[in-house]
Parts: C-alpha cells; structure tokens; sequence
C-alpha cells in the first residue's frame, strides 16, 4: 500500500502481526492487510524475520489476511525489507 510502511509488531498479550501501518497512537497501531504471525519457522526471531524473512514457509502457521486491525498494547515495531515481505507473502494461508 503506497506510502505506509510494511512491519511486524509485536503486542503485549495480542500476539504478532505483520501488515502495513496506516497509523499509531501511543501504544495502539492500526494494520492494514494484516496477517496474525500464530506460528513460524525459519528465522530465529522476530527481529530475523522482519529482515529476512522465513526460510521455511511451508512450516509457518500465518491466517489470512484482514482488511483492518486495530492492535492494543504494542510494545515492539519492526520495519521489514521487501525480501522479508514477499517471503510472509509467501506463506501460505493456515486454515484449521
């Protein structure tokens, strides 16, 4: 999405996210195309993966996108390349 920033941020009790930031209050960060990053493999951590991406996205559990999400209680905001975009792209979406 032009103009908004790809990242990963981490939220105290909500888990992770990855998506475009369309805006941030304080603690509160509004996602756009937002995937919950439940289960990952392939990076080490979640600093790895917003730099590098996973190397094993086949093993990854990532649902699929939502149009918009308000995230409470963000304590971290990592900045992804497009290499570690594309590869959370890649991942294909788990459903139980």
């Amino acid at each position: 999405m032009e103009g908004m920033r790809y990242c990963v941020v981490r939220a105290f009790s909500a888990g992770v996210f990855a998506g475009y930031v369309e805006s941030r209050s304080g603690d509160e960060v509004t996602l756009r195309e937002a995937r919950r990053i439940w289960y990952w493999e392939g990076a080490a951590t979640l600093s790895q993966l917003a730099q590098s991406g996973t190397s094993a996205p086949g093993k990854c559990k990532f649902p699929e996108p939502v149009d918009r999400i308000t995230v409470l209680g963000v304590i971290e905001i990592l900045d992804c390349t497009e290499r570690a975009r594309a590869s959370i792209a890649s991942v294909p979406v788990w459903k139980a």
